[in-house]
């Protein structure tokens, strides 16, 4: 390995780092409010890459079908609880959000997709048909356990995981898709060729990455979903709906999926299956982190992409056993800074 080479690598695993920061912050921040360890995090990575590459060919993406469906399932849980505790009060929300935004964005789709409108039309449509799955995912799967141990949603988290999965091979099929760059700009910096869609990568990471705090620290909705994550009972009594707040997050990783998944496409070819390793990686950055520090958990996704780019010069056949074996070494650290409590002392 030479200079020149190491550059590249360094440039390839900035560009995966900062994807995968974004998704450990998201799954960071579902965890943090929700307990949730949302293995299926990948799959809006997923949704999002190929919803846009089924646009960019002039057909309606599945995406579609499946919002339609579960944002009705949602809808009729609602009911249902509505039905049995005879409040109708919040009847009216959900049908907005279950049943009016699903037929107004595939009304969308429908109209525009074979019309193939500009390229930013195509990815506002992509991430703006997949951020609605995360709530309701939420209503589905999560809200009604919203009591139940870290062990039992894991187990839940993992179950929507693979119905996704289903999910998507029957909406997008088995082939993989990639989209065409986003731009053709590219710039020398020494001996190394920046080409455009790296530099979009990286800024478009650092810009919402910067937005997430920006939310958290100025916006009431952003100091709701902190109070939720330090204390969800402290919380509830001072009026924050903690079932909201969980909707919230839930929304915010869909958001940060989906983007993750619109600009990777270029770089990728996407299958259906493709998000899920992609998130185990973010999962990795967020373990470092311990799972409560946001910036070392960025720093540590940041170094997961380098690790991997090096890794996979060096050894491509075992690039993904060097990535998730650095688990062992940062888990036994954790295991041995943390106090670990005794049944005596739980009693």
């Amino acid at each position: 390995m030479n200079f020149d080479i190491a550059l590249l690598l360094i440039q390839d695993g900035i560009v995966n780092g900062a994807l995968y920061a974004l998704l450990a912050l998201a799954l960071l921040l579902v965890f943090a409010v929700s307990r949730v360890m949302f293995v299926a995090q990948g799959e809006f990575v997923t949704f999002g890459a190929l919803s846009l590459a089924v646009l960019q060919q002039g057909s309606m993406p599945g995406t579609v079908w499946l919002l339609l469906i579960l944002g009705g399932l949602a809808f009729l849980a609602d009911l249902a609880v509505a039905w049995k505790t005879k409040r109708w009060e919040g009847l009216r929300g959900s049908a907005l959000l279950n049943l009016a935004l699903p037929i107004l964005l595939g009304g969308l789709a429908y109209w525009l997709a074979p019309l193939k409108p500009p390229l930013a039309v195509q990815v506002i449509l992509a991430v703006a048909l997949v951020v609605p799955l995360g709530p309701i995912v939420y209503r589905l799967a999560f809200q009604p356990l919203a009591n139940a141990s870290v062990l039992v949603l894991l187990f839940v988290a993992v179950a929507v995981h693979y119905a996704l999965l289903g999910l998507g091979l029957l909406f997008f099929g088995a082939e993989g898709w990639r989209t065409p760059a986003f731009t053709s700009f590219r710039v020398s910096v020494g001996p190394m060729l920046v080409s455009g869609q790296s530099l979009l990568v990286i800024g478009s990471s650092a810009v919402l990455i910067l937005l997430l705090t920006l939310f958290f620290n100025r916006t009431l909705w952003g100091k709701a979903l902190r109070a939720t994550a330090v204390n969800r009972v402290g919380a509830r009594l001072v009026g924050i709906r903690t079932e909201a707040a969980g909707r919230l997050a839930f929304a915010l990783t869909a958001l940060f999926g989906a983007l993750s998944g619109v600009l990777i496409s270029p770089i990728t070819t996407i299958y259906y299956d493709t998000g899920f390793l992609i998130a185990l990686k973010g999962f990795v950055g967020t373990a470092i982190g311990a799972m409560v520090s946001y910036p070392i958990a960025a720093l540590g996704a940041l170094f997961v992409g380098l690790l991997e780019s090096f890794a996979s010069f060096e050894a491509s056949a075992l690039k993904e056993v060097i990535v998730f074996s650095l688990l062992i070494p940062v888990l036994l650290w954790r295991s041995l800074k943390t106090h670990h409590v005794g049944e005596e002392e739980e009693e």
